[in-house]
């Protein structure tokens, strides 16, 4: 900066204020600050600016790592996405955009902390110091160390019910969602024999949407179980793949289902796979569903049916309630419902 300052021939003070706040220097005082930087190679340090203002400049974002091998490494997914770079994109990717681009608007910086390595207590460590604020995914953190770190920092929560009352708290309306779903292939398709795949029991979104696919059943009169007829270890295509195998062959010599409803949309595009496989026709013989509304459902044969939730928004939002946080630490806590919307496409029998 002193270099910087010696070359344009200004004080350090006005060099400063050219990256803190450059409307309030002229601009041709500003250019030659900036022509001086570029010609030194100076870059602001953020470090020292910290120091100075006890911020960071940066917002994080903390979520178990459940990245899809398959959807990342699938040919066919490949070559149909060529032309189209967001088509491999899945729900933690999309609210990372969401997010990355809100920050950017306000001037902030994402760090991103996406991993079950070390369980989900290091994420905290790694984060914490680091940031201004966060925004967690429902289940990452243990709720006791997010009591801890909030005395100090703005927490937002992603997905699931608002687990601590005094923290904003964003998500979407996913029993909602599933029960409209499900009501279409009850009341327009004409299905009665239908058949669930949740996610794991600590998912909070995937036991919501169990709740509404429920809540469907029971307004037109069918059975419905307490547990979903089978739980995904993980929802990635691989589990989409084993559990439509497993309900195939569990319904051996009986009347199998007429359509499959799983938590997400990874899992559903597995199954068509699967079904594909063992020459079972979608929807003619089982209609399949997903939930999400990652682009990969629409390019996928026969393109998914499924419940679009507004991803980038979730992490828009988050941004927003961080910097209102930061802005108001005291205001009252936020909690948001997000809208989803039934996308009816050939999986069902629409397309």
């Amino acid at each position: 900066m002193y270099d910087v300052a010696e070359r344009s021939g200004v004080s350090i003070a006005t060099v400063s204020r050219v990256y803190r706040n450059p409307d309030s220097v002229r601009a041709e005082t500003r250019d030659r600050v900036l022509d001086a930087a570029r010609s030194l190679g100076y870059v602001p340090s953020g470090n020292a600016r910290g120091l100075a203002s006890r911020t960071t400049g940066v917002l994080g974002l903390c979520f178990p790592d459940y990245a899809d091998p398959d959807a990342e490494t699938g040919a066919e997914a490949e070559a149909e996405a060529e032309a189209d770079d967001s088509a491999v994109m899945l729900y933690s990717d999309q609210i990372i955009r969401g997010m990355e681009r809100a920050a950017r608007r306000h001037g902030y910086a994402l760090l991103i902390a996406a991993s079950l390595v070390g369980g989900p207590e290091s994420l905290v460590a790694k984060v914490a110091g680091r940031v201004d604020g966060f925004a967690v995914l429902a289940k990452t953190v243990p709720t006791e160390d997010l009591e801890v770190i909030s005395r100090r920092l703005p927490i937002v929560m992603l997905a699931g019910p608002r687990e601590i009352d005094h923290l904003d708290h964003i998500e979407v309306a996913n029993s909602d969602g599933e029960r409209e779903l499900a009501r279409h292939l009850i009341r327009d398709h004409g299905l009665r024999r239908l058949a669930f795949v949740g996610g794991e029991r600590e998912s909070p979104d995937a036991q919501a949407r169990f709740r509404g696919y429920q809540e469907a059943c029971r307004e037109a009169g069918l059975p419905v179980a307490d547990e979903p007829d089978l739980r995904a270890e993980m929802m990635t295509q691989a589990e989409g793949e084993r559990t439509a195998d497993a309900l195939l062959d569990r319904a051996a010599g009986r009347e199998r289902p007429e359509a499959i409803l799983f938590a997400n949309d990874q899992m559903a595009i597995g199954a068509l796979h699967a079904l594909e496989r063992r020459g079972v026709r979608v929807p003619d013989d089982i209609a399949v569903t997903g939930f999400d509304g990652i682009p990969l459902s629409r390019i996928v044969r026969p393109s998914l049916t499924t419940v679009r939730q507004p991803m980038r928004r979730l992490g828009e939002e988050a941004v927003g309630l961080l910097i209102h946080r930061l802005a108001d630490p005291t205001r009252a806590p936020v909690s948001l419902m997000l809208p989803v919307s039934v996308t009816r496409r050939s999986s069902c029998g629409c397309g």
